[in-house]
Protein backbone atom coordinates (compact mmCIF):
# COMPACT_ATOMS: atom_id res chain seq x y z
CA UNK A 1 0.00 0.00 0.00
CA UNK A 2 1.91 3.32 -0.87
CA UNK A 3 1.39 6.23 1.33
CA UNK A 4 -1.70 7.51 -1.22
CA UNK A 5 -3.38 4.75 -0.57
CA UNK A 6 -2.80 4.96 3.05
CA UNK A 7 -4.13 8.66 2.93
CA UNK A 8 -7.36 7.77 1.54
CA UNK A 9 -7.71 5.02 3.75
CA UNK A 10 -7.33 7.32 6.82
CA UNK A 11 -9.57 9.52 4.90
CA UNK A 12 -12.41 6.86 4.75
CA UNK A 13 -11.90 6.12 8.22
CA UNK A 14 -12.59 9.21 9.39
CA UNK A 15 -15.49 9.84 7.05
CA UNK A 16 -16.96 6.40 9.05
CA UNK A 17 -15.98 7.91 12.38
CA UNK A 18 -17.99 10.86 11.74
CA UNK A 19 -20.40 9.10 9.83
CA UNK A 20 -21.69 7.43 13.07
CA UNK A 21 -22.36 9.74 15.11
CA UNK A 22 -26.09 10.28 15.87
CA UNK A 23 -27.95 12.39 18.63
CA UNK A 24 -29.49 9.50 20.50
CA UNK A 25 -25.65 8.23 21.41
CA UNK A 26 -24.32 11.31 22.71
CA UNK A 27 -25.88 11.32 26.33
CA UNK A 28 -24.88 7.43 26.12
CA UNK A 29 -21.32 8.55 25.59
CA UNK A 30 -20.58 11.22 27.59
CA UNK A 31 -22.20 8.86 30.21
CA UNK A 32 -19.54 5.96 29.76
CA UNK A 33 -16.95 8.92 29.36
CA UNK A 34 -17.44 9.70 33.07
CA UNK A 35 -17.60 6.05 33.98
CA UNK A 36 -14.78 5.30 32.27
CA UNK A 37 -13.16 8.56 33.88
CA UNK A 38 -14.22 7.84 37.58
CA UNK A 39 -12.62 3.81 36.77
CA UNK A 40 -9.44 5.23 35.72
CA UNK A 41 -8.87 7.68 39.14
CA UNK A 42 -9.68 4.88 40.95
CA UNK A 43 -7.10 2.02 39.45
CA UNK A 44 -5.04 5.37 39.24
CA UNK A 45 -4.82 5.35 43.33
CA UNK A 46 -4.69 1.60 44.01
CA UNK A 47 -2.25 1.56 41.57
CA UNK A 48 -0.11 4.56 43.50
CA UNK A 49 -0.90 2.38 46.69
CA UNK A 50 0.51 -1.03 45.58
CA UNK A 51 3.38 0.45 43.43
CA UNK A 52 4.37 2.73 46.60
CA UNK A 53 5.45 -0.91 48.41
CA UNK A 54 7.16 -2.62 45.79
CA UNK A 55 10.32 -1.01 47.63
CA UNK A 56 12.47 -3.09 45.24
CA UNK A 57 11.93 -1.01 42.33
CA UNK A 58 13.60 2.20 42.18
CA UNK A 59 11.37 5.25 41.86
CA UNK A 60 12.36 5.95 37.95
CA UNK A 61 11.10 2.54 37.47
CA UNK A 62 7.79 2.94 39.59
CA UNK A 63 7.01 5.91 37.79
CA UNK A 64 7.51 4.74 34.58
CA UNK A 65 4.95 1.50 35.19
CA UNK A 66 2.42 3.91 36.55
CA UNK A 67 2.59 6.29 33.19
CA UNK A 68 2.63 3.18 30.83
CA UNK A 69 -0.76 1.31 32.66
CA UNK A 70 -2.25 5.02 33.04
CA UNK A 71 -1.85 5.47 29.06
CA UNK A 72 -3.04 2.00 28.22
CA UNK A 73 -6.56 2.61 30.22
CA UNK A 74 -6.72 5.70 28.31
CA UNK A 75 -6.56 4.33 25.40
CA UNK A 76 -8.95 1.92 26.30
CA UNK A 77 -10.76 4.70 27.33
CA UNK A 78 -10.96 6.32 24.25
CA UNK A 79 -12.02 3.06 22.10
CA UNK A 80 -14.84 1.91 24.88
CA UNK A 81 -16.27 5.83 24.43
CA UNK A 82 -16.03 5.79 21.14
CA UNK A 83 -18.43 2.75 20.61
CA UNK A 84 -20.52 4.27 23.15
CA UNK A 85 -21.23 6.98 20.60
CA UNK A 86 -21.48 4.99 17.42
CA UNK A 87 -18.70 5.66 16.34
CA UNK A 88 -16.66 2.58 14.32
CA UNK A 89 -14.16 0.75 17.04
CA UNK A 90 -12.45 -1.10 14.04
CA UNK A 91 -12.18 1.97 11.48
CA UNK A 92 -10.55 4.16 15.08
CA UNK A 93 -7.77 1.30 15.96
CA UNK A 94 -7.03 1.56 11.66
CA UNK A 95 -6.88 5.43 12.14
CA UNK A 96 -5.07 5.54 15.22
CA UNK A 97 -2.60 2.87 13.83
CA UNK A 98 -1.94 4.58 10.88
CA UNK A 99 -1.34 8.03 12.86
CA UNK A 100 0.83 5.74 15.10
CA UNK A 101 2.86 4.60 12.30
CA UNK A 102 4.05 7.71 10.84
CA UNK A 103 4.91 9.33 14.29
CA UNK A 104 7.10 6.52 15.06
CA UNK A 105 8.46 6.36 12.01
CA UNK A 106 9.22 10.33 12.50
CA UNK A 107 10.69 9.64 16.36
CA UNK A 108 12.54 6.21 16.12
CA UNK A 109 15.33 7.95 17.49
CA UNK A 110 13.65 9.54 20.18
CA UNK A 111 12.16 6.04 20.78
CA UNK A 112 15.12 4.27 20.79
CA UNK A 113 16.66 6.34 23.67
CA UNK A 114 13.32 6.02 25.27
CA UNK A 115 13.65 2.14 25.56
CA UNK A 116 16.65 2.48 26.00
CA UNK A 117 16.09 4.34 29.14
CA UNK A 118 13.88 2.00 30.01
CA UNK A 119 16.32 -0.91 29.93
CA UNK A 120 18.62 1.44 31.79
CA UNK A 121 16.55 1.62 34.76
CA UNK A 122 15.51 -2.37 34.73
CA UNK A 123 18.82 -3.74 34.27
CA UNK A 124 20.53 -1.30 36.55
CA UNK A 125 24.19 -1.20 35.38
CA UNK A 126 24.55 1.83 37.23
CA UNK A 127 22.89 4.50 39.27
CA UNK A 128 23.00 8.05 40.10
CA UNK A 129 26.28 8.77 41.92
CA UNK A 130 28.38 6.28 40.01
CA UNK A 131 31.38 6.87 38.39
CA UNK A 132 31.66 5.43 35.13
CA UNK A 133 33.38 5.92 31.65
CA UNK A 134 31.61 5.46 28.36
CA UNK A 135 34.38 6.18 25.86
CA UNK A 136 35.52 8.98 25.96
CA UNK A 137 33.57 10.19 28.50
CA UNK A 138 34.29 9.87 32.06
CA UNK A 139 32.40 11.14 34.84
CA UNK A 140 29.74 10.83 37.85
CA UNK A 141 25.70 9.74 37.47
CA UNK A 142 23.99 12.65 37.93
CA UNK A 143 20.84 11.33 36.60
CA UNK A 144 18.93 8.49 34.63
CA UNK A 145 16.25 10.23 32.64
CA UNK A 146 13.65 8.10 30.13
CA UNK A 147 15.79 9.65 27.18
CA UNK A 148 19.21 10.84 28.45
CA UNK A 149 21.08 10.43 31.18
CA UNK A 150 23.80 13.35 32.67
CA UNK A 151 27.29 12.65 33.35
CA UNK A 152 29.33 15.45 36.01
CA UNK A 153 32.99 15.12 34.19
CA UNK A 154 36.00 15.48 36.62
CA UNK A 155 35.98 19.78 36.12
CA UNK A 156 31.93 19.56 36.69
CA UNK A 157 31.15 20.14 33.29
CA UNK A 158 27.84 18.53 32.70
CA UNK A 159 27.23 16.14 29.74
CA UNK A 160 23.84 14.81 27.81
CA UNK A 161 24.26 11.05 26.90
CA UNK A 162 21.37 9.82 24.55
CA UNK A 163 20.64 6.62 26.47
CA UNK A 164 20.85 4.93 23.60
CA UNK A 165 24.59 5.76 23.23
CA UNK A 166 25.11 4.04 27.00
CA UNK A 167 23.13 0.50 26.16
CA UNK A 168 24.76 0.25 22.23
CA UNK A 169 28.51 0.78 24.30
CA UNK A 170 30.72 -0.46 27.09
CA UNK A 171 30.31 0.97 30.29
CA UNK A 172 32.79 0.74 32.97
CA UNK A 173 31.57 1.51 36.31
CA UNK A 174 34.24 2.33 38.85
CA UNK A 175 31.64 2.27 42.03
CA UNK A 176 29.58 -0.92 41.62
CA UNK A 177 32.25 -2.77 43.94
CA UNK A 178 32.70 -1.73 47.31
CA UNK A 179 36.62 -2.47 47.01
CA UNK A 180 39.26 -1.29 44.59
CA UNK A 181 42.98 -2.22 43.48
CA UNK A 182 45.17 0.24 43.13
CA UNK A 183 48.25 -0.71 40.96
CA UNK A 184 51.35 1.55 40.28
CA UNK A 185 54.68 0.78 39.21
CA UNK A 186 58.11 2.24 40.80
CA UNK A 187 61.55 2.25 39.11
CA UNK A 188 64.70 1.61 41.48
CA UNK A 189 68.55 1.16 40.44
CA UNK A 190 70.44 -1.62 39.29
CA UNK A 191 72.58 -1.47 42.57
CA UNK A 192 69.53 -1.64 44.49
CA UNK A 193 69.04 -5.54 45.85
CA UNK A 194 65.54 -6.58 45.57
CA UNK A 195 64.66 -7.04 49.51
CA UNK A 196 66.05 -3.64 50.26
CA UNK A 197 63.39 -2.01 47.23
CA UNK A 198 60.21 -3.93 48.17
CA UNK A 199 60.73 -3.51 52.02
CA UNK A 200 61.00 0.18 51.32
CA UNK A 201 57.79 0.08 49.10
CA UNK A 202 56.09 -1.91 51.81
CA UNK A 203 57.14 0.67 54.40
CA UNK A 204 54.97 3.05 52.16
CA UNK A 205 52.21 0.76 52.33
CA UNK A 206 51.81 0.44 56.24
CA UNK A 207 51.93 4.37 55.84
CA UNK A 208 48.47 4.88 55.29
CA UNK A 209 45.96 3.09 57.02
CA UNK A 210 43.65 2.78 54.30
CA UNK A 211 45.23 0.24 52.39
CA UNK A 212 43.56 -3.08 53.34
CA UNK A 213 45.64 -6.18 54.75
CA UNK A 214 43.24 -8.46 53.11
CA UNK A 215 43.45 -9.06 50.47
CA UNK A 216 47.63 -8.51 51.56
CA UNK A 217 49.53 -5.93 49.40
CA UNK A 218 51.16 -7.39 46.75
CA UNK A 219 55.31 -6.08 45.80
CA UNK A 220 56.96 -8.08 43.05
CA UNK A 221 59.61 -7.68 40.74
CA UNK A 222 58.46 -6.95 37.22
CA UNK A 223 60.75 -6.22 34.58
CA UNK A 224 64.28 -5.19 33.46
CA UNK A 225 64.43 -2.33 32.06
CA UNK A 226 67.44 -0.11 29.83
CA UNK A 227 67.93 1.86 33.28
CA UNK A 228 66.21 0.73 35.96
CA UNK A 229 64.21 -2.47 37.43
CA UNK A 230 60.20 -1.78 37.51
CA UNK A 231 58.90 -3.02 40.72
CA UNK A 232 54.44 -3.67 40.52
CA UNK A 233 53.13 -2.55 43.56
CA UNK A 234 49.10 -3.54 43.71
CA UNK A 235 47.30 -2.81 47.15
CA UNK A 236 43.56 -2.49 48.06
CA UNK A 237 41.62 -0.13 49.56
CA UNK A 238 37.41 1.31 49.91
CA UNK A 239 36.29 2.38 46.46
CA UNK A 240 35.65 5.91 47.82
CA UNK A 241 39.36 6.08 48.96
CA UNK A 242 40.89 5.01 46.01
CA UNK A 243 42.48 8.47 44.85
CA UNK A 244 43.72 9.19 48.24
CA UNK A 245 45.44 5.81 48.30
CA UNK A 246 46.80 6.24 44.98
CA UNK A 247 48.47 9.70 45.40
CA UNK A 248 49.89 9.36 48.96
CA UNK A 249 51.03 6.17 47.83
CA UNK A 250 52.94 7.64 45.00
CA UNK A 251 54.56 10.31 47.88
CA UNK A 252 55.21 8.00 50.43
CA UNK A 253 57.02 6.00 48.43
CA UNK A 254 59.21 9.23 47.76
CA UNK A 255 59.88 9.17 50.89
CA UNK A 256 61.04 5.95 52.10
CA UNK A 257 63.02 5.21 48.90
CA UNK A 258 64.97 8.44 49.95
CA UNK A 259 65.28 7.13 54.10
CA UNK A 260 66.35 3.83 53.04
CA UNK A 261 68.67 5.20 50.91
CA UNK A 262 67.07 3.91 47.26
CA UNK A 263 68.14 5.43 44.05
CA UNK A 264 64.84 6.16 42.22
CA UNK A 265 66.22 5.61 38.61
CA UNK A 266 65.12 7.32 35.39
CA UNK A 267 65.95 6.16 31.85
CA UNK A 268 69.64 7.62 31.29
CA UNK A 269 73.22 6.89 29.28
CA UNK A 270 75.95 6.04 30.70
CA UNK A 271 79.19 7.24 28.69
CA UNK A 272 82.38 5.39 29.75
CA UNK A 273 85.19 7.51 28.30
CA UNK A 274 88.06 5.64 27.46
CA UNK A 275 92.06 6.95 27.94
CA UNK A 276 94.10 6.81 24.45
Amino acid sequence: MDVEQTVQQARANLDTLTGNLALDTFVSGILTLLVCCIAIRIVKAVMAKALSKATKLDAPVRGLIFKLITTVLWVLTVIIAAGAFGINATSLVAVLSVAGLALSLSVQTLLTNFFSGIMLLINKPFRDGDFIEVGDRLGTVKNIGFFSTTINTLDNISIIVPNGDLTSASVRNYSAETLRRVDLNFSAAYDDSTEKVKNAILEAVAMDRRILKNPAPFVRLLAYEASSIKYVTRVWCKNTDYWDVYFNLNENVRETFAKNGVAMSYEHINVHMLDS
